[in-house]
C-alpha cells in the first residue's frame, strides 16, 4: 500500500531547534521513520544544503536530497516541522516552517510547486506557524495528496 504524501502524523508542531543542521536532521529522520526514504537520504539533504540553501523566503525552508539521492527514496513524501521561535538558516534567514520532501521520479517537482503556491502568501505561512493541530496545517495542503 502506498503511503500518503502528507499525513497529520508527518507534522510536528511547536518545535524548538537551535541549528539548521538539527532542523534538517529532524525533518529527514521523520522521512526515514515514516518509510519514505532510506537513512542515507539525511546526509544527502545536508549535502544539498551545503551546495545551496533551501531557504525559500517567507520563513520557509524546503530541505531535500541531492539528485543522486533518488536511489534512497522509497515513496514520495512530505514532513513538516513548525518552529514558532524560528531557526537561523544562515545569513540571518529565519525559518519557522521546514518542509522535508522526498520525491520518487519527478514527483518532487509537483510537490515543490504545491508547497510553493501555498507558502508564497506570507499570511498563509503565519497561519500555519500559529496552527495548533496537525489537521489545521494539513488543511492548507489538501491538493498535495
Amino acid at each position: 500500500m502506498a503511503l500518503p504524501i502528507l499525513a497529520a502524523e508527518n507534522i510536528l508542531l511547536s518545535q524548538q531547534l537551535s541549528t539548521k543542521e538539527e532542523a534538517i536532521r529532524l525533518v529527514g529522520q521523520m522521512l526515514v521513520d515514516k518509510g519514505y526514504v532510506e537513512s542515507g537520504y539525511i546526509e544527502k539533504m545536508l549535502e544539498r544544503e551545503e551546495m545551496t540553501s533551501t531557504f525559500m523566503g517567507n520563513f520557509v525552508a524546503i530541505p531535500h536530497g541531492t539528485d543522486d539521492a533518488k536511489k534512497e527514496v522509497k515513496e514520495s513524501g512530505i514532513t513538516i516541522i513548525q518552529v514558532p521561535a524560528g531557526v537561523d538558516f544562515g545569513d540571518g534567514n529565519i525559518v519557522k516552517l521546514i518542509f522535508g520532501i522526498a520525491g520518487k521520479g519527478d514527483d518532487h517537482l509537483d510537490i515543490l510547486s504545491n508547497i510553493a503556491i501555498t507558502v508564497s502568501e506570507v499570511e498563509n505561512v503565519e497561519k500555519i506557524v500559529n496552527a495548533t493541530s496537525p489537521k489545521d496545517v494539513l488543511a492548507f495542503f489538501e491538493g498535495v495528496n
